[in-house]
Order: C-alpha cells, then structure tokens, then sequence
C-alpha cells in the first residue's frame, strides 16, 4: 500500500478527526465546568493527539496533492472562502495558544491556565468545527469534478 492508495481517504478521515477533536474539547468544557479535573484532562489530552494526528494527515494530503480547487459557484464561493480564510488564519494562531495553555496546565500552574485556555477553547473548538464544514462544502455538497489525486495517480 503506497501513500497515494491512501490519498483518496484522507479528507474523510479528517473530517473525522475534526469532529472528534470538537466533541472531546466540548466534553473537556462541561467536566472542567463540573469541577471533574480528572475528566477534563483524559478529554483534552485526548483532544491534543487527535489534533495532532489530524494536522500530520493534513499536511501529509496537501503535501502530496497540493490544491484541490473548490467547485461551488456563485454565492456560496465569498461564503466559502471567508470560512476557508478564517479557518486557516485562526488555525495558525491556535497553535501557540494551545502549546502555552498546555505547558500551563503541564506546569501546574492553574492561574495562569484558565486565564489562557478561555481564549484557545473558542478558537480550537471553532478550527476544529469549521475544518468539519469546510470539508462537507468542498467534498460533498459541492464535489470536485475530478479529484486532484486521480491526476497524480495516473502521472
């Protein structure tokens, strides 16, 4: 099995990854609300390593596949590429914001913690909610013609 068998499966699996990663950070939410410290840490910890899977797959696709053009047309394509903008500006940003409240919550240190995380939970849980819409927009509701993959395969 080579990396382009895989290729083709790749989006939905992220999308999957994606929405896991939004379900555990909301779980993580209402534990942490509920003063179940032990709860919320399995939750986010396990929302980092789906995170973490989910960006080495995405840059893994995009790598190998590049840009895959989206197809809708008319008013959903300022829709789309606002989501798509915010999605990827908002992505790049979260990273450090989630390295920092981690290592606070690594450290201890829950002053600092909390101060931090009630800005990353929002703009994680919107990446995280947005890659899901993003991808049903560009793979189901308004599929590619042909799939940037198939190309390369047939190179």
């Amino acid at each position: 099995m080579s990396l382009f068998d895989v290729i083709p499966y790749m989006p939905h699996v992220q999308a999957f990854l994606n929405a896991v990663a939004a379900t555990l950070l909301f779980a993580g939410y209402r534990y942490i609300k509920s003063s179940n410290r032990e709860a919320h840490k399995k939750c986010m910890v396990s929302a980092l390593i789906v995170s973490t899977i989910f960006l080495a797959s995405y840059l893994t696709y995009h790598e190998a596949v590049g840009y895959q053009p989206f197809e809708g047309q008319g008013w959903i394509r300022p829709i789309y590429f606002t989501l798509l903008f915010s999605h990827i500006i908002l992505s790049g940003v979260a990273v450090p914001m989630i390295v920092v409240t981690v290592f606070y919550a690594a450290k201890g240190n829950f002053t600092k913690h909390p101060r931090v995380a009630r800005w990353t939970l929002p703009v994680w849980l919107y990446i995280s909610i947005s890659g899901v819409i993003v991808y049903l927009l560009a793979f189901h509701v308004y599929p590619p013609e042909v799939f940037v993959w198939e190309t390369l395969s047939s190179s």
